[in-house]
């Protein structure tokens, strides 16, 4: 407790009453609400903090954070937190195995034309006509019939050997391009790092371990990692095309537009925001999920199934 009196802020000109009843871990804030604030846009969202919070001094309030000095770094803290609002991971989708590959690699049309010709082959290769027909050749002909019977299931074989070799190289190279892809991915993941303000002090700390309350400062060049709420912003643009389509830079202030969302490029200024919603509850996470590219999705499409 003495923690988290230490992480509570009173600023001189706002004070927000929070007589009502805390929820999610005592927070004053829940997370379904801080999903449907990151949803509205603009004069929507800025109309709604005022009306709600006063403003996002009022949040960083709720969140028992400090805009000046961040979260304590307490590491009860950040996992309570983690708990309550979630990690700043996104499950990766789960990855195809050897034999689903393979299965991929026979839905091509031009091996399934060859599959069925090797088949066909086959099937005439072990044919016998009946013995009236060959009573009417000669004792040459019969013989030549004979030694093409005995040798013509090669063709076929060797038509299926070839796709089977095709389809297995191809299942392969498919597997090890994935998993490959898999590392760098979770390399890149680990090495990522992000600034923040923990304790008063200005710290890079891997983008995983950022959760609601950090405060975080944006600048040029910066792939937004998480949502947020602009606490003091210079001149800031973001290029939000990633989520909207939007071409044009969206220009970020405190008296329009206060919203940064995950995945979105700081194009120009600086800045200080409050995370609000990291991994699947962010804008980007809420995307993938929609899409199905998240492996919550699928464990809760897999349950739903045995149900």
């Amino acid at each position: 407790m003495g923690d988290m009196a230490n992480n509570s802020v009173a600023y001189g000109g706002v004070k927000n009453s929070l007589k009502e009843a805390n929820h999610d871990g005592d927070f004053g804030i829940t997370l379904a609400e801080l999903r449907a604030l990151m949803e509205l846009r603009s004069t929507d969202a800025l109309r709604k903090i005022q009306e709600s919070y006063g403003d996002v001094y009022g949040i960083c309030t709720r969140l028992k954070t400090s805009p000046n000095e961040g979260l304590s770094g307490n590491p009860v803290d950040i996992e309570r937190r983690e708990a309550v609002f979630g990690k700043n991971f996104i499950p990766p989708k789960k990855p195809k195995t050897f034999l689903q590959l393979v299965w991929e690699a026979l839905q091509d049309v031009t091996l399934i034309i060859l599959e069925i010709a090797a088949i066909v082959s086959l099937g005439l290769s072990f044919y016998q006509p009946p013995e009236g027909d060959n009573a009417l050749c000669g004792d040459v002909s019969v013989g030549e019939e004979e030694g093409e019977g005995e040798t013509g299931w090669i063709e076929g074989a060797a038509i299926l050997l070839s796709v089977v070799c095709v389809v297995l190289v191809t299942a392969f190279n498919d597997w090890s391009k994935e998993k490959q892809f898999r590392g760098l991915q979770s390399r890149i993941e680990q090495e990522q790092k992000f600034t923040v303000i923990r304790g008063g002090q200005v710290i890079q700390i891997p983008v995983a371990d950022i959760t609601v309350g950090d405060i975080a400062q944006v600048k040029y060049g910066d792939l937004l990692p998480a949502d947020g709420i602009l606490i003091q912003g210079n001149d800031l643009k973001i290029d939000e095309s990633s989520l909207t389509g939007e071409s044009d830079h969206v220009k970020k202030s405190l008296d329009k537009d206060p919203l940064l969302l995950s995945g979105t490029h700081v194009m120009e200024g600086s800045g200080r925001m409050v995370v609000t919603a990291v991994g699947i509850n962010s804008q980007t996470g809420i995307i993938f999920t929609l899409l199905g590219a998240g492996g919550e999705e699928e464990e809760k499409k897999d349950e739903k199934k045995k149900k």
